[in-house]
């Protein structure tokens, strides 16, 4: 399994061009695809922030770029990643909330992570793809 950061599904979804040629290979070579589900809540403040601009309203987007593959499977957040979470602030890792949570949710799943965030891939270089 991989997990993919926000930006890179929302990017793989309706603009794979902007994905880089190693994180468009380890998508296209993924059995499985991780969404976590603070990625459907991103979409839709970004949305609603006017900092992206969907097709459709962002509840339905969500839906649909979830079925997008057959290899997507949706990762609900669970108490312990939330406490994972929490402490990857002490632990050296800037940024806000939602990109503390879902490298979480790999790590929890001791997968990599598709991110161009600067930030989560000098924290877990062996752990990021991009």
């Amino acid at each position: 399994m991989i997990v993919l950061d926000t930006h890179a599904w929302l990017w793989w979804s309706v603009d794979p061009a902007r994905l880089s040629k190693r994180a468009r290979s380890a998508i296209d070579g993924a059995t499985e695809i991780g969404v976590s589900a603070i990625s459907a809540w991103e979409v839709g403040m970004l949305e609603q922030r006017g900092r992206i601009s969907l097709d459709r309203p962002a509840s339905r987007w969500v839906r649909a770029a979830l079925d997008l593959d057959p290899r997507i499977v949706e990762l609900p957040l669970d108490a312990r990643t939330a406490v994972d979470a929490a402490a990857l602030a002490a632990d050296g890792l800037p940024g806000d909330p939602a990109d503390r949570f879902i490298y979480a949710t790999a790590r929890s799943r001791n997968a990599k992570l598709v991110t161009r965030d600067a930030a989560l891939r000098a924290h877990d270089r062996a752990r990021s793809i991009w």
